[in-house]
């Protein structure tokens, strides 16, 4: 390499072929970088630097630099791998990283990308995915597959657990895990494949807890939240601590012989209320039952709860909850009716006896999915709501009014109708922009990103 003109010119000797660029373009772009510290001002004249690399693929390196992003044919030429490995010689991952995300998710706009397998077991028995850089962590059988921010497969971990049910990160690489058959509460370091240490729910004066297995987590800054259901029917929400691994609380323990007292099987963590909010459904041949229950961790106490059929009930009879989200950011509770397939919202600081106000939208741009049995799963996020019936994937989003100003709730379907047919939706994820959808008796996850974008690199 050598500078010329003043210093403003650069050439590289790239493989045998020559590139010319200016120095600023590699140094306001990736200033800390190898390409910054080669293009500087050197005594080697006008014989530029060799670098032993691959010059087809550092001619993308350059695009990337010039134009912070990939060309639009790059994904079908290299791999991945190809591409990250590149923009680690040269520094410029970070570069290479903000070109490979995705845009701003908008539910509306979403379209699938990408299916995501694990190369065993590969029905996803629970997922998660982080907020930031859309990480994802998916369980299998008793192993959890780990993908990183540009979802490459990172490595599968195998635990001791059979099936894993249940999988929240709680700090760092560290997953917190529950099985469907064994007991406790079990954590495991994924960055090193270590298994860290276990949590039971015991108590020495009743015979009635013993072997309690995990059916809810959710994590908080101040430990993690873990329902526990024994094989007496015994069930509680647990609070426990990050740095011991013990027991701070039992914030309620009830009998779970009926629907109104079942274990929680989806719990949420509110730190803008430091509320904990709970639900658990019941579906038999008669149609859904099941309640939502909030809690405040520091006094133990129940503050708001519901049960349907029953309290919370009188605008909808026999239509109960399907399932619950919340909206951490606007504190409001959604709820999914199981046979209409109604979406119910109620503001969490003015809770009553019946405080669900249900969203309607005649929207003549989305197709209509016909009577799918209702709603089967609602997943909130970043102000938009997702919800499932059947295999369709509706968004709610959030939109200001066109009279008032005032901000309302727009439908319309994230998926297209041949896309519905898939199969039933069983768990709605997202992190970071994307959006991860599993269906029932199928393998693999489905990426879903913003379709107004260039050079996506597929996931293999």
């Amino acid at each position: 390499m050598v500078v010329s003109d003043g210093g403003e010119r650069v050439k590289l000797n790239v493989g045998g072929e020559i590139f010319e660029t200016n120095a600023s373009t590699i140094q306001s772009s990736c200033p800390d970088s190898l390409l910054a510290a080669l293009s500087t001002p050197t005594s080697h004249g006008s014989n530029p630097v060799f670098i032993d690399r691959d010059p087809e693929i550092f001619a993308v390196m350059l695009n990337l630099l010039r134009t912070g992003r990939l060309p639009a044919n790059s994904s079908g030429v290299f791999s991945k791998q190809e591409l990250l490995d590149e923009a680690l010689y040269y520094g410029v991952e970070s570069l290479l990283r903000l070109a490979m995300l995705p845009p701003p998710l908008l539910g509306f706009d979403a379209s699938l990308v990408s299916t995501i397998v694990p190369a065993a077991d590969g029905v996803p028995s629970a997922l998660t995915a982080t907020a930031g850089d859309a990480s994802l962590w998916i369980a299998h059988g008793g192993q959890i597959s780990v993908y990183d921010w540009s979802l490459s497969h990172a490595g599968t971990v195998r635990t001791h657990l059979n099936d894993i049910k249940s999988i929240c990160r709680v700090w760092g690489e560290a997953a917190a895990i529950g099985s469907g058959s064994a007991s406790g509460l079990h954590f495991y370091d994924l960055s090193g494949g270590r298994y860290v240490g276990s949590t039971h729910w015991t108590d020495p004066e009743d015979p009635r807890i013993h072997k309690a297995r995990v059916a809810a987590i959710a994590d908080s800054a101040g430990g993690v939240f873990a329902s526990f259901d024994c094989l007496h029917r015994e069930n509680s929400v647990l609070q426990i601590d990050k740095s011991t691994l013990q027991v701070a609380a039992v914030i309620g323990q009830q009998s779970g012989n009926s629907a109104k007292t079942t274990v929680p099987e989806k719990l949420r963590w509110l730190p803008a209320n430091g509320l904990l909010v709970g639900s658990a459904v019941q579906r038999g041949v008669f149609g859904c039952s099941g309640y939502i229950r909030i809690w405040d961790p520091r006094s133990r106490n129940i503050v708001w709860e519901t049960s349907e059929p029953g309290s919370g009930r009188s605008t909808r009879f026999g239509d109960a909850l399907a399932d619950m989200d919340v909206d951490v950011e606007d504190s409001i509770l959604f709820k999914v009716c199981s046979k209409s397939g109604d979406l119910g919202m109620a503001d969490i600081r003015k809770l009553g006896e019946d405080p669900w106000v249900y969203m309607s939208d005649e929207n003549p741009g989305a197709w209509k999915a016909g009577d799918g049995g209702g709603y089967s799963v609602v997943h909130c996020y970043r102000k938009q709501v997702l919800a499932a019936r059947g295999g369709a994937l509706e968004v709610w989003s959030s939109v200001k009014g066109k009279t008032s100003g005032d901000p309302i709730r727009r439908r319309n379907f994230v998926d297209k109708e041949d896309d519905s047919k898939r199969g039933m939706i069983s768990k709605i994820e997202a992190g970071g922009d994307r959006l991860f959808v599993s269906r029932e008796f199928m393998e693999g996850v489905e990426v879903w990103e913003t379709s107004n974008f260039s050079g996506v690199i597929s996931v293999e």
